[in-house]
């Protein structure tokens, strides 16, 4: 019996070993975000602007003022897009 009962916490053990090692953390960084003006599709902004109360208030299509949260670096490679506010 006293076999059996290793074998069993060495396979518990081993199980546990693999899952250490492969767990992923439960919390990931969120990467750096910025503000794209003038790139919103119409109902697609995201948050108030000067003009609107909230989002997805946007009537029309690339709105200088409105603006989109995308990843930091992102915008500038977007045609159109600015990191302040057009006008």
């Amino acid at each position: 019996m006293k076999r059996r009962n290793a074998l069993v916490l060495s396979a518990l053990a081993s199980v546990l070993a693999v899952g250490a090692v492969t767990a992923q953390p439960a919390f990931a960084a969120k990467p750096a975000m910025e503000k794209c003006y003038g790139i919103a599709k119409a109902h697609h902004n995201d948050c108030a602007t000067a003009k609107s109360s909230c989002a997805g208030t946007a009537a029309q299509n690339n709105l200088p003022y409105t603006f989109v949260v995308v990843p930091k670096g992102t915008c500038s490679k977007i045609a159109g897009g600015s990191l302040m506010p057009k006008g």
